[in-house]
């Protein structure tokens, strides 16, 4: 509800005549772009460079900021911020957000969260100003402000660019894409490791905590799907589209494709010319998307690493999942079956109904786009403007689904217990 709230302010507000560059936005224009920053994702129907003034670019930003902060989170901070205490709703509101394991975490937890956001944030925009301004000659105040959004949109994994070909034009620039890497990375990881891993290098204890199965796997993970998405990306594009750079610039170029599909949406080539390849192997990096509980989409690192788990173990033919010397609760590999299961169908759907909508598009460009919209991801093959109204509606549908959808689902079943007096008879149907 809060997400349906902030998204229905933001289309109201990008409705008004201040926030169109000219006359006045679609209605359904400016709820696709209202759900897409409020949910992260950066699919756009209209051209964000053009279509929207300063103040619709700012409305903008403000949602991804607080699109990617969290409805509950925010509440918790205002509250904080008025000297409140947290009740036990508020703090399970916060936790089911992902700010922590532990309900005596959530205040330190939801304080730490805004500082950290705002020093990575502050970062980024120091980077991006001074290049903008020192490199390519902006004033101060456009510099801030490019920089600004620009940092926000990063660390937010949103996409969003004030360019209309998205950073395209920075292709050779490395001093402008790495921050945004650095940015999309670090907002992909996740708060909750983020702050552990905080807490791990800062502890004065002698002996240090032990690292959570979720940051073993969010750390791992992130690096083999970097190295995976950059070599897949060189692999397909080396003689196509990386072909126009020279040789570190190709390797820059496949680094931040393959950075950017795990959630970000910031592309600095064109997916509509990318071979069949690259689409398929992007589709697998903005399916699993980033780390739990931060500004990343798709299924989650940790809920891949969970079926691995328990794959091997059916291989092996032991009875529980195991990973780093624990065993692994069989309720959270039924979780993670059914947060898969449940994105797969709303992928696959979603594909086929928007397929009867546009038959002129081809299935793996419709494919890509679903997925792009589920993952929060915002790359496009170049077709979502021109896409029928009713199947940019099934986008803007998916983009909420997979902003809130995985997370309410697996938090739903967290706290679901039935307990039943009684058992059927067992029988194994056959599988395989």
């Amino acid at each position: 509800m809060g997400f349906l709230g902030l998204i229905a302010i933001g289309t109201v507000i990008l409705s008004t005549p201040w926030a169109a560059a000219t006359g006045r936005a679609a209605f359904l224009d400016a709820l696709f772009t209202a759900t897409s920053a409020s949910c992260l994702t950066g699919l756009i129907t209209v051209d964000t460079a053009t279509a929207w003034s300063p103040f619709g670019q700012g409305v903008i930003m403000v949602l991804i900021q607080l699109g990617g902060l969290g409805f509950m989170t925010m509440t918790c901070l205002l509250s904080i911020a008025l000297g409140a205490r947290l009740g036990l709703r508020r703090r399970l509101g916060a936790q089911a957000e992902g700010r922590g394991a532990d309900l005596g975490d959530v205040r330190w937890i939801v304080r730490a969260t805004l500082i950290f956001t705002m020093v990575v944030e502050a970062i980024i925009f120091i980077a991006l100003a001074f290049r903008f301004h020192y490199t390519y000659g902006y004033d101060w105040q456009r510099s801030a402000w490019e920089g600004l959004f620009h940092a926000v949109s990063s660390f937010n994994n949103a996409g969003f660019a004030l360019y209309s070909d998205n950073v395209i034009g920075f292709a050779t620039d490395a001093l402008i894409l790495l921050p945004l890497a650095f940015g999309v990375i670090v907002g992909g990881l996740g708060f909750p490791v983020l702050l552990e891993t905080y807490r791990h290098f800062t502890s004065r204890q002698r002996i240090r905590r032990r690292w959570s199965l979720t940051a073993r796997f969010t750390w791992t993970g992130t690096a083999i799907l970097i190295v995976a998405g950059t070599v897949l990306v060189a692999a397909s594009e080396w003689q196509g589209l990386l072909a126009q750079f020279d040789g570190p610039y190709r390797l820059l170029n496949a680094f931040f494709a393959g950075i950017s599909p795990r959630t970000a949406g910031f592309n600095a080539i064109d997916y509509a010319h990318a071979h069949p390849q690259t689409l398929v192997a992007t589709d697998f990096l903005m399916f699993i998307g980033g780390g739990s509980g931060g500004t990343a989409g798709g299924i989650k690192i940790t809920t891949v690493a969970v079926l691995l788990a328990a794959i091997g173990a059916e291989i092996k033919g032991r009875r529980t999942a195991t990973a780093h010397g624990r065993s692994i609760n069989r309720r959270v590999v039924r979780q993670a079956l059914s947060v898969t299961a449940a994105a797969v169908i709303l992928v696959l759907g979603s594909t086929f109904l928007i397929l009867g909508m546009a038959p002129q598009f081809t299935s793996d460009q419709i494919l890509f786009e679903t997925t792009s919209a589920f993952g929060t991801v915002g790359l496009s093959t170049g077709i979502t403007a021109g896409l029928p109204r009713d199947a940019q509606f099934i986008l803007i549908v998916l983009m909420f689904a997979g902003r809130v959808g995985p997370l309410a689902l697996a938090t739903t079943l967290a706290g679901r217990v039935t307990t039943r007096l009684y058992e059927y008879p067992e029988e194994r149907p056959a599988i395989g």
